[in-house]
Protein backbone atom coordinates (compact mmCIF):
# COMPACT_ATOMS: atom_id res chain seq x y z
CA UNK A 1 0.00 0.00 0.00
CA UNK A 2 2.17 2.84 -1.09
CA UNK A 3 4.54 3.96 1.88
CA UNK A 4 2.28 2.48 4.66
CA UNK A 5 4.25 0.96 7.13
CA UNK A 6 2.33 -0.53 10.54
CA UNK A 7 4.70 1.32 13.13
CA UNK A 8 2.35 4.45 11.91
CA UNK A 9 -1.17 5.67 10.97
CA UNK A 10 -2.56 4.95 7.41
CA UNK A 11 -1.96 7.90 5.46
CA UNK A 12 -5.43 8.89 3.38
CA UNK A 13 -5.93 11.03 0.94
CA UNK A 14 -9.77 11.57 0.12
CA UNK A 15 -11.07 13.66 -2.84
CA UNK A 16 -14.27 13.80 -4.85
CA UNK A 17 -16.37 15.16 -7.78
CA UNK A 18 -19.10 16.82 -6.00
CA UNK A 19 -16.76 19.73 -4.36
CA UNK A 20 -15.48 20.44 -0.60
CA UNK A 21 -19.04 21.35 0.79
CA UNK A 22 -20.39 17.55 -0.27
CA UNK A 23 -22.39 15.43 2.11
CA UNK A 24 -21.00 12.12 0.86
CA UNK A 25 -17.33 13.70 1.71
CA UNK A 26 -18.32 13.74 5.05
CA UNK A 27 -19.89 9.98 5.07
CA UNK A 28 -16.15 8.74 3.92
CA UNK A 29 -14.05 10.86 5.78
CA UNK A 30 -16.06 9.95 8.68
CA UNK A 31 -14.98 6.29 8.67
CA UNK A 32 -11.70 6.82 7.15
CA UNK A 33 -10.61 8.89 10.51
CA UNK A 34 -10.84 5.92 12.70
CA UNK A 35 -8.48 3.95 10.27
CA UNK A 36 -6.05 6.74 9.65
CA UNK A 37 -4.32 10.38 9.42
CA UNK A 38 -7.24 11.80 6.82
CA UNK A 39 -6.21 14.76 4.51
CA UNK A 40 -8.95 16.05 2.10
CA UNK A 41 -8.25 18.23 -1.03
CA UNK A 42 -11.79 18.42 -3.34
CA UNK A 43 -12.76 20.89 -5.77
CA UNK A 44 -13.87 24.06 -4.76
CA UNK A 45 -16.97 23.20 -6.65
CA UNK A 46 -19.00 20.34 -8.19
CA UNK A 47 -17.01 18.88 -11.20
CA UNK A 48 -19.14 16.10 -11.64
CA UNK A 49 -18.51 14.37 -15.39
CA UNK A 50 -14.76 15.47 -15.97
CA UNK A 51 -13.42 12.61 -16.68
CA UNK A 52 -9.91 11.98 -16.43
CA UNK A 53 -8.95 15.33 -16.97
CA UNK A 54 -6.30 18.26 -15.38
CA UNK A 55 -6.00 21.81 -15.40
CA UNK A 56 -2.76 22.67 -17.73
CA UNK A 57 -3.07 26.28 -18.87
CA UNK A 58 -4.56 28.40 -15.60
CA UNK A 59 -2.92 28.51 -12.39
CA UNK A 60 -4.36 26.25 -9.62
CA UNK A 61 -5.45 28.26 -6.54
CA UNK A 62 -5.20 26.19 -3.20
CA UNK A 63 -7.01 27.41 0.18
CA UNK A 64 -7.13 25.84 3.47
CA UNK A 65 -10.39 25.56 4.83
CA UNK A 66 -12.15 24.36 7.93
CA UNK A 67 -13.72 20.65 8.39
CA UNK A 68 -14.45 19.24 10.72
CA UNK A 69 -11.06 19.22 12.96
CA UNK A 70 -9.18 17.76 9.55
CA UNK A 71 -6.23 19.52 7.51
CA UNK A 72 -8.76 20.02 4.51
CA UNK A 73 -7.68 21.96 1.40
CA UNK A 74 -9.89 23.07 -1.53
CA UNK A 75 -8.99 23.55 -5.29
CA UNK A 76 -10.34 25.60 -8.12
CA UNK A 77 -9.63 22.64 -10.05
CA UNK A 78 -10.88 19.07 -11.30
CA UNK A 79 -10.32 15.49 -8.60
CA UNK A 80 -7.20 14.67 -11.14
CA UNK A 81 -5.96 18.06 -9.80
CA UNK A 82 -6.76 17.51 -6.04
CA UNK A 83 -5.23 14.67 -6.14
CA UNK A 84 -2.09 15.61 -7.46
CA UNK A 85 -1.75 18.74 -5.16
CA UNK A 86 -2.50 16.49 -2.36
CA UNK A 87 0.35 14.60 -2.75
CA UNK A 88 2.42 18.03 -3.41
CA UNK A 89 0.67 20.11 -0.26
CA UNK A 90 -0.87 17.63 2.02
CA UNK A 91 1.01 14.71 1.52
CA UNK A 92 4.30 15.58 0.08
CA UNK A 93 5.62 12.19 1.40
CA UNK A 94 3.33 10.53 0.26
CA UNK A 95 0.22 8.30 1.61
CA UNK A 96 -0.91 4.28 1.81
CA UNK A 97 -4.36 4.96 0.40
CA UNK A 98 -6.56 7.60 -1.91
CA UNK A 99 -10.23 7.51 -1.50
CA UNK A 100 -12.79 9.46 -3.66
CA UNK A 101 -16.36 9.67 -3.04
CA UNK A 102 -18.77 9.19 -1.90
CA UNK A 103 -20.30 10.33 -5.35
CA UNK A 104 -24.09 11.31 -5.36
CA UNK A 105 -24.61 8.87 -8.46
CA UNK A 106 -23.75 5.65 -9.63
CA UNK A 107 -20.47 4.96 -11.60
CA UNK A 108 -21.58 1.88 -13.41
CA UNK A 109 -20.01 0.81 -16.92
CA UNK A 110 -18.97 3.14 -19.36
CA UNK A 111 -19.68 5.89 -17.01
CA UNK A 112 -16.33 5.29 -15.20
CA UNK A 113 -15.22 6.98 -18.57
CA UNK A 114 -16.66 10.28 -17.82
CA UNK A 115 -16.87 10.41 -14.23
CA UNK A 116 -14.95 12.72 -12.28
CA UNK A 117 -14.82 10.28 -9.27
CA UNK A 118 -13.23 7.48 -10.75
CA UNK A 119 -10.91 9.70 -12.09
CA UNK A 120 -9.30 10.64 -8.75
CA UNK A 121 -9.10 6.81 -8.40
CA UNK A 122 -7.17 6.59 -11.38
CA UNK A 123 -4.70 9.38 -10.71
CA UNK A 124 -4.00 7.51 -7.07
CA UNK A 125 -3.05 4.73 -8.94
CA UNK A 126 -1.02 6.07 -11.37
CA UNK A 127 0.98 7.63 -8.66
CA UNK A 128 1.38 4.08 -7.51
CA UNK A 129 -1.14 4.30 -4.52
CA UNK A 130 -3.99 1.97 -3.69
CA UNK A 131 -6.95 3.71 -4.42
CA UNK A 132 -10.54 3.08 -4.28
CA UNK A 133 -13.79 4.62 -6.14
CA UNK A 134 -17.35 4.73 -4.14
CA UNK A 135 -20.27 5.84 -5.30
CA UNK A 136 -24.34 5.64 -4.21
CA UNK A 137 -26.14 4.09 -7.02
CA UNK A 138 -29.40 6.39 -7.22
CA UNK A 139 -31.61 5.66 -10.24
CA UNK A 140 -34.80 7.58 -9.41
CA UNK A 141 -34.32 11.58 -9.35
CA UNK A 142 -35.36 12.78 -5.74
CA UNK A 143 -35.00 9.76 -3.98
CA UNK A 144 -33.14 9.82 -0.70
CA UNK A 145 -29.10 9.13 -1.43
CA UNK A 146 -28.44 6.88 1.67
CA UNK A 147 -24.74 7.88 2.16
CA UNK A 148 -25.37 6.44 5.45
CA UNK A 149 -25.95 3.32 3.72
CA UNK A 150 -22.57 3.55 2.27
CA UNK A 151 -20.86 4.44 5.06
CA UNK A 152 -21.95 1.33 7.33
CA UNK A 153 -20.76 -0.79 4.51
CA UNK A 154 -17.36 0.97 4.05
CA UNK A 155 -16.94 0.32 7.89
CA UNK A 156 -17.86 -3.11 7.85
CA UNK A 157 -16.07 -4.40 5.24
CA UNK A 158 -12.67 -1.45 6.00
CA UNK A 159 -10.44 -4.13 5.94
CA UNK A 160 -11.70 -6.44 2.83
CA UNK A 161 -11.57 -2.88 0.99
CA UNK A 162 -8.10 -2.04 2.44
CA UNK A 163 -5.81 -5.35 1.88
CA UNK A 164 -7.63 -7.39 -0.48
CA UNK A 165 -5.54 -8.60 -3.06
CA UNK A 166 -4.91 -6.20 -5.67
CA UNK A 167 -1.66 -5.28 -8.57
CA UNK A 168 -0.14 -2.21 -10.33
CA UNK A 169 -2.16 0.36 -12.51
CA UNK A 170 -5.54 -1.48 -10.95
CA UNK A 171 -7.74 0.47 -8.36
CA UNK A 172 -11.09 -0.72 -6.80
CA UNK A 173 -14.70 1.16 -8.31
CA UNK A 174 -17.68 0.51 -5.52
CA UNK A 175 -20.99 1.47 -6.21
CA UNK A 176 -23.69 0.80 -3.26
CA UNK A 177 -27.21 0.88 -3.97
CA UNK A 178 -29.05 3.48 -2.59
CA UNK A 179 -31.40 1.79 0.07
CA UNK A 180 -31.73 0.85 3.40
CA UNK A 181 -28.82 -0.62 4.49
CA UNK A 182 -31.31 -3.53 5.97
CA UNK A 183 -32.02 -4.31 2.18
CA UNK A 184 -28.38 -4.77 1.15
CA UNK A 185 -28.19 -8.04 -0.11
CA UNK A 186 -24.40 -8.56 -0.04
CA UNK A 187 -21.39 -7.69 -2.11
CA UNK A 188 -20.50 -8.99 -5.62
CA UNK A 189 -16.91 -8.22 -7.62
CA UNK A 190 -17.67 -8.52 -10.61
CA UNK A 191 -17.25 -6.81 -14.15
CA UNK A 192 -18.02 -3.55 -15.79
CA UNK A 193 -21.26 -3.91 -17.57
CA UNK A 194 -23.35 -0.64 -20.09
CA UNK A 195 -25.17 2.54 -19.84
CA UNK A 196 -25.99 3.20 -22.87
CA UNK A 197 -28.34 6.28 -23.09
CA UNK A 198 -30.76 7.65 -25.33
CA UNK A 199 -31.72 11.14 -26.34
CA UNK A 200 -28.21 12.41 -24.98
CA UNK A 201 -28.23 15.42 -26.85
CA UNK A 202 -31.36 17.52 -26.64
CA UNK A 203 -32.32 20.79 -28.44
CA UNK A 204 -33.76 23.55 -26.58
CA UNK A 205 -34.39 27.08 -27.23
CA UNK A 206 -34.01 29.89 -24.44
CA UNK A 207 -36.66 32.64 -24.18
CA UNK A 208 -34.82 34.65 -26.70
CA UNK A 209 -35.64 31.42 -29.25
CA UNK A 210 -31.95 31.05 -30.04
CA UNK A 211 -31.07 27.33 -30.29
CA UNK A 212 -29.07 25.36 -27.48
CA UNK A 213 -28.17 21.86 -27.02
CA UNK A 214 -27.87 20.18 -23.34
CA UNK A 215 -26.03 16.66 -22.92
CA UNK A 216 -27.92 14.30 -20.85
CA UNK A 217 -30.21 11.30 -21.68
CA UNK A 218 -31.78 8.29 -20.33
CA UNK A 219 -30.40 5.01 -19.44
CA UNK A 220 -31.46 1.98 -21.92
CA UNK A 221 -29.58 -0.62 -21.22
CA UNK A 222 -31.75 -3.43 -18.94
CA UNK A 223 -29.91 -5.24 -15.87
CA UNK A 224 -31.23 -8.10 -16.33
CA UNK A 225 -29.65 -8.33 -20.15
CA UNK A 226 -26.06 -8.18 -18.06
CA UNK A 227 -25.57 -11.08 -16.27
CA UNK A 228 -22.53 -11.00 -13.94
CA UNK A 229 -21.95 -7.16 -14.26
CA UNK A 230 -22.41 -4.50 -11.81
CA UNK A 231 -25.34 -3.22 -13.84
CA UNK A 232 -27.15 -6.43 -12.53
CA UNK A 233 -25.40 -6.50 -9.24
CA UNK A 234 -26.33 -2.78 -8.02
CA UNK A 235 -30.11 -3.84 -9.86
CA UNK A 236 -30.26 -6.31 -7.38
CA UNK A 237 -29.34 -4.41 -4.37
CA UNK A 238 -25.66 -6.15 -3.95
CA UNK A 239 -22.87 -3.99 -3.49
CA UNK A 240 -20.81 -4.27 -6.92
CA UNK A 241 -16.82 -3.93 -6.20
CA UNK A 242 -15.18 -4.55 -10.06
CA UNK A 243 -11.45 -3.99 -10.51
CA UNK A 244 -10.22 -1.78 -12.59
CA UNK A 245 -7.36 -1.73 -14.32
CA UNK A 246 -5.29 0.92 -16.76
CA UNK A 247 -4.08 -0.82 -18.80
CA UNK A 248 -6.12 -0.73 -21.78
CA UNK A 249 -4.16 -3.18 -24.35
CA UNK A 250 -6.61 -5.82 -25.69
CA UNK A 251 -4.13 -8.63 -25.05
CA UNK A 252 -5.88 -10.94 -27.74
CA UNK A 253 -5.83 -8.44 -30.41
CA UNK A 254 -2.50 -7.18 -29.78
CA UNK A 255 -1.28 -10.43 -30.62
CA UNK A 256 -3.67 -11.01 -33.99
CA UNK A 257 -2.04 -7.36 -34.86
CA UNK A 258 1.01 -8.33 -34.43
CA UNK A 259 0.47 -11.80 -37.10
CA UNK A 260 -0.92 -9.07 -39.27
CA UNK A 261 1.61 -6.80 -39.15
CA UNK A 262 4.56 -9.12 -38.80
CA UNK A 263 5.37 -8.71 -43.06
CA UNK A 264 3.74 -5.35 -43.80
CA UNK A 265 4.31 -4.99 -47.99
CA UNK A 266 6.58 -2.05 -49.00
CA UNK A 267 5.18 -0.28 -51.72
CA UNK A 268 8.13 1.52 -53.69
CA UNK A 269 8.80 5.00 -53.54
Amino acid sequence: MGRYASARPMRILITNDDGILAPGLVHLARVARQFGEVKIVAPDRERSACGHSMTMRDPLRVDKVRWEGLEAYQVNGVPVDCVNVGLTVAWPDGCDLVLSGINNGPNLGFDITYSGTVAGAMEGTINGIRSVAMSMAIFVTGAPFHYETGERWLLENWEAVVTAPTKPLTFLNINVPAIDYQEIKGAKVCGMGQRVYKDRVEFREDPWGRPYYWQGGVVVMEANSQPGTDVEAVSEGFVSITPVTLDWTDRELEKDLQRAFAHPVKTPL
